[in-house]
């Protein structure tokens, strides 16, 4: 396999997904997107034209806010597959043009989650939030108008980039906001057996009789296989949930997740292993 040279993210240079690229692959350029259609697209073969990057770094999970379900439309229906995970704790800092002091601003610029994991702050100094489309790039926004009266709520990376000044850090309301991401590759890497933790990725449909998917997870109970996730989603229109995202620790060589899958198989209608990959260090199970 050729080693890979170009990593894809949504978002500007500046955002939480540029920052854990340069983190977990400095050697790697980074190629941004303006949506998640299009990190897919930079990666994935086919689509009317070659794949631009090698790799992609995507955002699948947020402690405060959840999936992210954008991610969970493009995973069942892509060629790619996971190969590593990356958790990120996201901070944010409040910026504005240099000279700026935090009496003059009126109005602070960010995401709308950003905004919602920062309203402390916000009520505190009476700002009006104005949504913009990325955290990095309402830091770009307020660069490029000069204002001294308005601020971005940002990721410390965008204030270097953008040539901002820093007015306060770590503003975010909770400091265990954590976003997990994922890496995407089309090659399917699956590492050894015995070669560490290891985490397996997989969707399914259930088949449409009654306790389909109790019977289909019992064999992850009788053969001790920990689920660490399980996500319902609607397919073909109909509002049955019948397709299931599910992660649990191990490899599917091993002997009790291989019979665990094997019973899996045997309740559903399809199961498509997303992804094998070692776990990462900041998985605590207590």
């Amino acid at each position: 396999m050729i080693p890979p040279r170009r990593i894809a993210y949504q978002g500007e240079l500046g955002s939480n997904s540029h920052s854990v690229c340069e983190r977990e692959y400095p050697d790697l350029e980074g190629v941004p997107c303006a949506s998640f259609e299009d990190v897919f697209a930079a990666v994935e073969p086919g689509n009317g034209s070659a794949p631009t990057a090698d790799l992609a770094m995507i955002p699948i999970d947020n402690s405060l806010a959840g999936r992210v379900a954008d991610i969970h439309h493009f995973l069942p229906r892509s060629r790619l597959h996971i190969v590593a995970e990356h958790f990120h704790r996201i901070r944010f800092s409040l910026m504005g043009v240099p000279g700026t002091s935090i009496e003059q601003l009126r109005t602070v610029h960010s995401h709308v989650h950003a905004l919602g994991q920062c309203r402390n702050v916000i009520r505190e100094l009476g700002l009006e939030p104005v949504i913009s489309g990325d955290t990095a790039g309402a830091a770009r926004e307020v660069a490029e108008a000069a204002d001294p009266t308005m601020g971005a709520i940002s990721p410390p990376l965008a204030a270097g980039i953008y040539g901002l000044e820093v007015l306060r850090e770590d503003i975010e309301d909770e400091d265990h906001n954590t976003t997990r991401f994922v890496v995407l590759s089309r090659d399917f890497v699956v590492p050894p057996v015995d070669s560490g933790p290891m985490v397996t990725s997989f969707i399914f449909n259930v088949r449409n009789i009654p306790a389909a998917l109790y019977k289909a997870l019992g064999g992850f109970a009788t053969n001790g296989i920990n689920m660490t996730k399980l996500e319902s989603y609607m397919v073909g229109g109909k509002f049955a949930a019948t397709q299931f995202l599910s992660e649990v620790d191990g490899h599917p060589e091993d002997p009790g997740l291989k019979l665990a899958l094997d019973e899996l198989r045997f309740f559903t209608t399809d199961v498509k292993i997303l992804g094998v990959y070692p776990a990462a260090p900041e998985r605590e199970y207590s």
